[in-house]
């Protein structure tokens, strides 16, 4: 069954996670000279001032240096400062030092999900509320885990056991109303959202659930607006911008559409979503001759040119500088000033698991797999995304190593369920084989989950079906292949 929107999708794009990198706060024990150094420090971190903080962190070290609290806010603080190998560190001496310390646990919790993935967070997040069953971080970061999981009524149970004894806690309603929207209940979820203040303090999760709900409930003008703020503070998340055309298209904006999407549609490794919908729009315009470029692009297969370092149309202000000028480099075919420069970078930042990642592409732009894969291995450890994922497997496969790539994408898959662009990878590998019914699960998950616009997603699906000789699948998909359009398209 098509829909405009499925809460599978919402999920995968409005994160239950507030945050983007590991938190974990909550009242530490000491004197009070000691107390009043870590407010010092977080009220120092709060307004951006990190060194400031480090100053007051050290000065409490002095007075309680095996005070898991407090390492837990140095490995905080490492993190958000770039130092995220020494912050994996003061995690782990956390735990040495309280193995049943809840934030310490919650910590860990997080840093396996980013570097392992989800599944493999779980342990942690149960230990963290065994350990303390009443703190409301720790269970609202393990229901939102949950959620991202897909494992819905197990997330439920978790908010209940949340709102029993904190029902105060913000996380309570935007999880509530994460579940609402799921249950296609866009008022409740509408309320319930509201009343958490998330969406109203700039969250960036909660304003994509707001927009859903917009959307859901035909407010498509809001949500488009909503977006577009989001769209200006995550210039590259496919999918804030492919949902932000989706507003403006249902919205009849056409020519907004275009100025805001013909130039991103024709850039390698564009969205042929995106691509559909501006030449959708330029039709509907009655630019018929332009907008067949758009159309055509958008039927062609995936683009399969590596994507390492490739300038983007934002500019370089959108990103940081040293990904930026690495980028210029590569782009102009200098390779070795690109590793010389990585490799600076590397000795002037030698916990920073971004610049490890870094590094790595730049061996991989110039064809060395192996040094590509040390570097990957260590970014790894702090953050396995999916676009540093497919490129581990990319390195794995110019080495000749299938089986371990392979192995990778399989088990990364365990651990982000929901990950619509792995499963057709998968996918595409088992085609190879022609076990079409493991071809068929894979797609018709990521189908559930809102690949169901995306052409050649349904191609492939289209022969798996041929493969099992089911004829009325055969004929439902080349079907929804003649007339997909975008008023069809499922997100």
């Amino acid at each position: 069954m098509r829909k405009i929107i499925t809460i599978g999708a919402a999920m995968l794009i409005a994160s239950c996670s507030p945050t983007q990198e590991p938190s974990s706060s909550s009242a530490i024990t000491g004197d009070a000279t000691f107390l009043e150094l870590i407010d010092d420090a977080r009220l120092a971190v709060a307004n951006g001032n990190l060194a400031e903080a480090g100053g007051f962190y050290d000065s409490a070290r002095e007075l309680d240096p095996e005070n898991p609290g407090l390492w837990v806010d140095i490995a905080r603080l490492r993190f958000r400062g770039g130092e995220h190998l020494i912050a994996i560190e003061a995690a782990d001496y956390a735990l040495q030092l309280n193995p049943e310390y809840a934030p310490a646990l919650l910590l860990r919790a997080q840093l396996v999900r980013d570097a392992n993935g989800l599944a493999e967070s779980l342990v942690w997040f149960e230990a963290a509320a065994i350990a303390d069953p009443r703190n409301p971080e720790v269970l609202a970061d393990y229901a939102a885990t949950l959620g991202d999981m897909g494992r819905y009524e197990d997330m439920l149970a978790v908010v209940r056991e949340l709102a029993e004894f904190a029902p105060a806690y913000p996380q309570v309603h935007y999880l509530q109303a994460v579940l609402a929207a799921r249950g296609d209940n866009p008022v409740l979820a509408s309320t319930l959202l509201n009343r958490s203040g998330l969406a109203n303090n700039g969250v960036p999760s909660a304003l994509m659930l707001d927009a859903v709900v917009d959307l859901q409930q035909g407010a498509f003008d809001t949500a488009a607006e909503t977006l577009e703020q989001l769209a200006l503070r995550q210039p590259e998340n496919i999918r804030v911008n492919e949902l932000y055309a989706r507003a403006l298209w249902l919205g009849g904006r056409d020519r907004v559409i275009v100025d805001q999407f013909a130039a991103r549609a024709q850039r390698d490794g564009a969205s042929p979503y995106l691509a559909m919908l501006v030449g959708r729009a330029l039709e509907r315009m009655g630019e018929r001759e332009r907008a067949i470029p758009f159309i055509l692009r958008a039927r062609e297969a995936r683009d399969r040119t590596r994507i390492v370092l490739r300038n983007t149309d934002q500019g370089e202000g959108s990103m940081p500088e040293a990904t930026s000028r690495l980028r210029g480099l590569v782009s102009n075919g200098n390779l070795p000033r690109a590793r010389r420069t990585a490799d600076d970078l590397l000795e002037r930042f030698p916990q920073s698991g971004d610049i490890y990642a870094l590094a790595g592409d730049t061996q991989l732009a110039g064809g060395n797999a192996q040094a590509a894969l040390e570097r990957y291995s260590v970014a790894a450890q702090v953050r396995r995304s999916w676009p540093l994922t497919r490129k581990i497997i990319e390195a794995y496969r110019d080495y000749d190593d299938d089986l371990a790539a392979d192995v990778l994408l399989t088990r990364y898959i365990a651990g982000d369920p929901q990950n619509t662009a792995a499963l057709f990878l998968l996918a595409e590998r088992s085609a190879q084989s022609e076990d079409w019914l493991r071809v068929a699960v894979l797609l018709d998950t990521a189908i559930d989950l809102g690949a169901g616009n995306d052409l050649e997603v349904l191609s492939l699906r289209l022969a798996a079906a041929k493969g099992l000789e089911r004829d009325e699948e055969v004929a439902r998909f080349e079907q929804l292949l003649q007339e997909l359009a975008p008023g069809d398209f499922v997100i």
